[in-house]
This record gives C-alpha cells, structure tokens and sequence, in this order.
C-alpha cells in the first residue's frame, strides 16, 4: 500500500489489508477474507514501501526432491512434483516476486509424492543476504493457531468448555454473560478490534517499540459498542484472542508465553518455536521490511515490539517447524479427537471457498492459517485430502494492488500443485490514506464484519481501513 496500514494485531495492517489477510487471516495480522455480514450457515460436518528488486534466483540452500507417490495418497489430489512442475513453481514464485516488488520468501511444500523447499531473493536488503530457509521470522496471525489449541488442550483437562461464557474465566469483558470461548475462537464475538481504533493505530504506528498490556490492548476496542450481536456475524478480530490469552493465564496458571511453551511448543516438538517477551528475534533472522508508517514509506521493522498483538500475532518459528505445525493443526496430534472435531466445525465467512473455525480456516480445502505482521507474512496450510502441507514465509507485508504477496503466493503455487484446490485469495481491499493527510485519519466507525486478506488467514480480517494488520 501507499498509505500506512494500520497495525494488525498479528500483523498490524489496515482494514483493507486486514482483511484481505486475515483469512488469508496473516496479521497481527492477513486473510483470505470472509465477510462477517452473511448470516451464519449451520455448522459444517467435521472436517472438514515498494520493495527493492530483490534476487529472484533460488538460494543455494533450497532442494527439490521427488519420489514415486505411495498408494494411499488421494489420486489426482497433488500433482506429482516433476523436474517440469518444479521448474513451473520456481518461475510462478519469481513471477509473483517481481511483480509484488517482495524482498525474500521461503517456500515448503511437501506432499506424498515429494518435497519442494526453496528460499528466494534476499533477507536483508542492506546486506544482501540470501533468504534462507532457516531463518527465523514472525509469522503474526499464525500465532492464533497456538492460542486455540492452547485453549484445547485445557479443554482436554476438564479446566475450560467451550460453551461456556468468557465472563466465567476473564473479568470486565463487556456483554461477557453473552459472549462464549467458541465465539471468540470462532470470530463471532461482536467486540470492537482494538486493532481498528484510530488511537490504537496511533499510538502503535507513532511508536513502534510501544510496550502493550492485554487490558491496555483490550480497552482500546471497550471503547465502543459492540458490532453485532454474539453468534450472528463472522468478524475477524484480534480482541478475541487477546481474551483467549487472557483465560489462558487465568485458568493455567502461568504467563501466556509459559503455558504456549509447556503445554504446546514442546508436547509438538517445535523447538525453534517461541513467544517474544521484548522486540528482538533470535539469530539468524530474516529483517522485516513494512509501509505501515507514518507517511507511508517502507521502513525496517524487523525489531518492533509485537507486545501490541500477543497471543493474537506475536510468535516466532522457523519454516522447518512451521511445516511441522501446519499438519499438526489440521490433523490434531496433540489434542483429543472430541476437540479437534470442534476446532474443524466451520462456518462462512462471507468469501466464497472459504470458512473458519475455531483459530483456523478452510480455504478451498487447505486447513490452516495465515498471518502478517508488520514486515513479515505467511501461511501454512495442509491438505488432508493430499496429505500434502504447503508453508511460505515473506520478509514484507506491503500490499501489491490491495493483495496479501503471500496470499498471491500461495494461489499461484496451488494453482500448479492441486488445481482442484486452489488457495482463494481474497478480494482487493484500498488502502486506507496516511495518518495526517486531508483524507487519511481514521475513523472510528464500526469496522468491517467481512474478512479480508490481511494479517491472518486468507480470510478473516475485519478491520476498517483504519486498522493494524496482524
């Protein structure tokens, strides 16, 4: 975008790109965007800025490897990855770079028949460092993927029910009696995004090392009434899980970021994965290259504190681990049975093809999320029907034509792998103007009950043009 987006709370961005990524999600924030306007469906059944040049040419340490398809993997689900479907992906992606103007990206695709694992371009435009596969990055949005299974997992102790209202477990929540811990995971609260407050969007874009509370966060998006009433709309909103982080704590016992490594990071064998405390990201990293600024200019935001999107954007992985993870969350692993039949029960979002759950979404097919953050992006999904996961991690969240990149990624890949599972990307959303511009404050109307590309999965973002993509 031209204009600053506003910060998502995975992934800051604006309402446009918000939603945008959002259900695409990546945020704090991005999204293949469902709108929250549609009246919800029944339940489904289980199971279901402009950025530099950059090199286009593979780094040295990517690999594709292909292997004969074994028997039980669904026929014609995934292509087989060929020396000419490889060379296919290599100049889609290369395509896409160019075009998006994308620093660096890193790409894992393994399937049945094969693996597919390359880094492109760069991971720091000063240096010229190649992008690398094993780089750490945020990956905003994403991080609500750790929440709700966080969630499960106290579910699975006899601790937490779905069910029940949030005002059971978290003091203060306004219309609390009414809203419940589904509806929050579901993104059908109603609450405000704090994200899509002009204050909050001020306060973030005018001090990017700002330090955050949850209640500080919170109280931004208590400001104003609710959007609609709980259970009636899809609204992709990061106060939901910043709630979710809060029952998190109140009924484990330990900080967020304790509880996410103990009883998820670890029992998944994530062990590149973790929950910042301050700005920094271990080493070695790619850097983060935003426009969510002030005036609109691309600004490295590799070291800004993500306190402002906590357990709704703040993680940090790995592609190796993200890999791992995609299939975990789809899949179950570790979770019971009974809840990951609750964690798939999704319902429209408003974008055709894709629908969203409890903290993941079903685009087209591939189970999972996206995100964004300000200078960063992914997505990680997988396809139960192939067996097949597929993970892309980006070094920047400026939007190409109101587009997601690693949406735009992620449709050109699968447009080429499982052609009858092609990754929606969701609708272009204008950026909104430049904070201090004769039309660029925001407004405090009522966000956006649809979802859009912006910070989160390719679908759910729900936050107005003024709002922080995550």
């Amino acid at each position: 975008m031209t204009k600053p987006r506003r910060p998502r709370p995975a992934a800051v961005r604006t309402a446009g790109r918000a939603t945008a990524a959002a259900l695409a999600l990546t945020g704090l924030l991005a999204t293949a965007a469902c709108s929250g306007d549609s009246k919800p469906a029944p339940r489904a059944a289980d199971p279901a800025v402009i950025a530099e040049p950059a090199a286009l040419s593979p780094s040295p340490s990517s690999s594709a490897t292909a292997s004969p398809s074994p028997g039980n993997a669904s026929s014609g689900a995934v292509v087989p990855l060929t020396p000419d479907v490889t060379s296919r992906l290599d100049a889609a992606i290369q395509r896409v770079m160019s075009q998006a103007s994308v620093p660096g990206v890193s790409v894992g695709l393994i399937t049945p028949g094969g693996t597919y694992q390359k880094s492109f371009g760069v991971a720091d435009k000063s240096a010229g460092t190649p992008m690398d596969p094993g780089l750490f990055t945020r990956i905003g949005s994403e991080t609500k993927t750790y929440t709700a299974t966080a969630v499960l997992r106290l579910v699975d102790q006899g601790k937490v029910a779905l069910d029940d209202p949030i005002s059971k477990y978290v003091d203060g929540v306004p219309g609390g009696d009414g809203i419940t811990v589904r509806q929050l995971g579901d993104m059908r609260s109603g609450l405000f995004p704090y994200s899509s407050d002009p204050d909050f969007v001020n306060d973030l874009i005018s001090d990017p090392q700002h330090v955050f509370t949850p209640d500080q966060l919170l109280a931004y998006g208590y400001k104003h009434p609710a959007v609609f009433p709980p259970g009636t709309k899809f609204q992709y909103n990061n106060s939901n899980y910043i709630l979710l982080g809060k029952l998190i704590e109140k009924v484990g016992g330990q900080s967020a970021g304790d509880f996410l490594k103990a009883q998820v990071f670890s029992p998944a064998s994530l062990a590149k994965t973790s929950f910042p405390t301050d700005g920094t990201l271990p080493d070695p990293h790619a850097h983060g290259y935003t426009n969510q600024t002030p005036d609109g200019s691309i600004q490295d935001a590799t070291n800004w504190n993500p306190s402002w999107a906590w357990t709704a954007g703040a993680v940090i992985t790995q592609l190796a681990d993200l890999e791992s993870w995609a299939k975990t969350v789809a899949t179950g692993g570790i979770i019971s049975p009974a809840s990951q039949a609750e964690r798939l029960k999704t319902l429209p979002t408003g974008d055709p093809g894709v629908s969203y759950g409890f903290g993941l979404f079903n685009n087209n097919g591939w189970i999972g999320h996206n995100g964004s953050m300000p200078g960063y992006e992914s997505v990680a999904v997988y396809l139960p029907d192939a067996q097949s996961t597929l993970v892309l991690l980006l070094n920047t969240d400026v939007l190409y034509q109101g587009s997601e990149p690693s949406s735009l990624f992620a449709n050109e890949i699968t447009k080429i792998v499982s052609p009858k599972n092609v990754y929606s990307v969701p609708p272009a959303t204008p950026a909104p103007s430049a904070p201090g511009s004769a039309s660029g404050s925001p407004s405090a109307g009522s966000p956006s009950t649809g979802a859009s590309g912006s910070g989160s999965p390719s679908l759910p973002s729900g936050t107005s043009p003024a709002t922080v993509r995550s």
